[in-house]
């Protein structure tokens, strides 16, 4: 097999800049399918896929399913598992846009159908190949910490009038709202860094009159291992604070503003169009040690790429998958629970 056949079930914001141009990029996948009921995003899939066959549903494709090698469910939250089980059923191997699910019970059936099934599964937690949490995760592995006290991250917009998108308009059923949209990104990466979680504390808030779904929250994570994780992530943030600050009993670091990558793939680039990808200049680096003795250290590059890369690698080579979904279910129950505490069943 010269390359995978990838087919995108969807093809707005996640599957026309997230993930097309991450699978086109990689050298043992190619763009082989879109998904989409869209005039105007099947021309697109065309100009920008040569040779991409075009299916107006997800049933089309999952009654051709030999003629692909991958489906990636990059579609509104509410479908996420639904086509993740018709894509399995369909003898598929599958990557699901995150978050996983909306509920965590529909995520667990989809990991138990791809384990009795043999097919390997696997969940779009892009944000791992950020180059600040590659930064942070090396520092780590490297002891420049000491023992890690708290870890605050944040994501944060200034976007007083919304939208309107079914992220903000949207109900719970729906996945809708700012903590199941990069909330997900923010409990993964704490998860994957500090591991396991014993107790949640929450805040959810409706901000903005326009809109029907939490659009400002915190969640407070104190992991097994004794770390705290403070987690914030808004769309109505006038000012910016640091993307992370790590404290840890020898050092700490600090670094603000995003990961390129995102605005990247948004202004139509691709990772391999022969120029720098991930990086950023030195006046965004990040600052690392203690007290007065404070330094300037490089920011290491991020790496969307890899995603790709490794579930090639599964696919052709048996090596595990870029992100266990289990990692992923875990992530979903504690979303689940922080939005139960944030905002309890009123009484009877």
């Amino acid at each position: 097999m010269d390359q995978l056949g990838v087919a995108v079930v969807g093809f707005g914001l996640a599957g026309a800049v997230f993930h097309a141009p991450l699978i086109a990029a990689e050298p043992r996948m190619r763009v082989a399918a879109v998904v989409t009921s869209s005039a105007e995003r099947a021309a697109q899939a065309r100009a920008q896929h040569p040779g991409v066959r075009v299916w107006e549903s997800a049933e089309e494709m999952f009654a051709e399913a030999d003629d692909v090698d991958l489906a990636v469910i990059a579609t509104p939250n509410r479908t996420h598992a639904e086509l993740a089980v018709k894509a399995l059923v369909a003898g598929l191997p599958v990557v699901v846009d995150k978050p996983f699910a909306v509920k965590s019970v529909d995520a667990e059936e989809v990991v138990t159908i791809a384990e009795r099934a043999g097919l390997p599964l696997s969940v779009f937690q892009n944000r791992r190949w950020d180059n600040d949490f590659l930064t942070v995760q090396a520092l780590m592995d490297a002891g420049e910490f000491g023992e890690v006290r708290r870890f605050e991250s944040r994501f944060e917009r200034w976007r007083p009038v919304s939208k309107g998108g079914w992220r903000e308009v949207g109900s719970a059923e729906d996945g809708a709202g700012i903590l199941f949209d990069l909330g997900s990104h923010l409990v993964d990466q704490a998860l994957a860094l500090f591991g396991p979680v014993t107790e949640v504390y929450a805040e959810l808030d409706q901000r903005r009159p326009d809109v029907q779904a939490d659009d400002d929250a915190f969640i407070a994570l104190t992991h097994a291992s004794g770390v705290r994780s403070h987690l914030w992530m808004s769309a109505v943030a006038p000012q910016l604070g640091p993307r992370m600050r790590v404290l840890g009993s020898t050092n700490g670091y600090t670094v603000s503003g995003l990961d390129p990558q995102e605005d990247d793939l948004r202004a139509g680039r691709r990772p391999d169009d022969g120029n720098p990808w991930g990086t950023v200049t030195p006046d965004k680096w990040g600052t690392f040690g203690a007290g007065e003795d404070l330094k300037t250290i490089p920011t290491l590059p991020g790496d969307y790429p890899a995603f790709y890369a490794q579930m090639a690698a599964a696919l052709l080579d048996d090596a595990p998958v870029p992100v266990d979904p289990r990692d992923a279910v875990e992530t979903l129950r504690i979303l689940e629970y922080a939005r139960h505490v944030a905002t309890p069943p009123e009484d009877d």
